[in-house]
C-alpha cells in the first residue's frame, strides 16, 4: 500500500481498536500510533515518512554544497595532490548520484551522529540512530516487515514508557499500528516474509500497489477505516 492509505489505515485502526478494548486514546499516543502506521516503510527511501523528514530540497542543497567542497578541495589543496584530486572527484561523485541512494546515505550519518553525540541528551537518540542505520542498509520489506521488527518496535516502547502516566497507551498504540501496516501490505501481490529466515511469505494477492486497481482497493480500506473511527468516537 501507498504511504497515504498506511497512515489512515493504520492509525484509524489502532486508535479504534484501543477506544473499544477501553485503552486510554490519549494525544500522545496518537502520535505514537501516526509514527508507527509508516515506521516500516524507512527501509525505503521514497517513502512517505523519509521523503517527509529528507525532502528533495534539503537533498539539492545537500548536492550544491558537496560540489563547494569538491571546488575547494581541488584548490585549496593543492599541497596534498595527487590526493586532492581524488578526494574531490570521489565527493563529486557522491553529489551526483540518484536520490534514492542520497537519502540512504543521509539516513546514514544522521543516525551515525545520534548514536556519537545523541546519547549524552537522551538514550532516545541511540534507538533512533540504530534504527536510521539498519533502515538505510536493509532492503525494502525486510527486515522492517517482520513480525521480530514488529514485536522489538513493541518492546522499545513498552519499557520505555514504564513509569509514566499512560504508558500503557504508548506502546499498545505503537505495536498495534505497526503490525497493522504489515497486514495492509500483506494484502499485496508481493507480501511479506513475518518470520526469515524461513522463506514462508503472507500474500494475499489482493492488490498490486501504484495500480489502478490497488488505487481502488487502498480507498475502499481507508472509508472502512473512517467509519470505523465515527462509530467509535462519534456513535457510540
Amino acid at each position: 500500500m501507498m504511504g497515504r492509505a498506511h497512515l489512515i489505515i493504520s492509525t484509524g485502526v489502532a486508535l479504534s481498536v484501543m477506544g473499544m478494548s477501553g485503552v486510554p486514546v490519549t494525544l500522545p499516543a496518537a502520535a505514537v500510533a501516526l509514527v508507527s502506521s509508516l515506521l516500516p516503510d524507512i527501509d525505503e527511501p521514497n517513502s512517505l515518512l523519509v521523503r517527509n523528514a529528507i525532502p528533495s530540497g534539503l537533498l539539492r542543497i545537500l548536492q550544491l554544497a558537496m560540489i563547494g567542497a569538491a571546488i575547494f578541495v581541488v584548490f585549496y589543496g593543492k599541497e596534498y595532490a595527487p590526493w586532492n584530486i581524488a578526494l574531490a572527484g570521489l565527493i563529486g561523485i557522491v553529489s551526483y548520484l540518484p536520490s534514492r541512494t542520497l537519502r540512504h546515505i543521509v539516513m546514514f550519518l544522521i543516525g551515525l551522529g545520534l548514536i556519537s553525540f545523541g546519547q549524552s541528551f537522551s538514550p532516545w537518540n541511540t534507538i533512533a540512530g540504530s534504527v536510521l542505520i539498519a533502515g538505510s542498509l536493509v532492503t525494502h520489506r525486510g527486515l522492517t516487515h517482520t513480525i521480530y521488527a514488529a514485536a522489538a518496535w513493541t518492546g522499545l516502547l513498552y519499557f520505555a514508557s514504564q513509569d509514566k502516566t499512560g504508558g500503557e497507551s504508548l506502546w499498545f498504540a505503537g505495536g498495534l499500528s505497526y503490525s497493522i501496516h504489515l497486514l495492509a501490505d500483506a494484502l499485496t501481490n508481493r507480501g511479506i516474509r513475518p518470520l526469515p529466515p524461513f522463506k514462508w511469505r503472507i500474500k494475499l494477492k489482493i492488490m498490486s500497489t501504484g495500480s489502478k486497481w490497488g488505487r481502488m482497493v487502498e480507498n475502499v480500506c481507508i472509508v472502512l477505516t473512517l467509519v470505523l473511527v465515527w462509530y467509535v468516537f462519534m456513535a457510540s
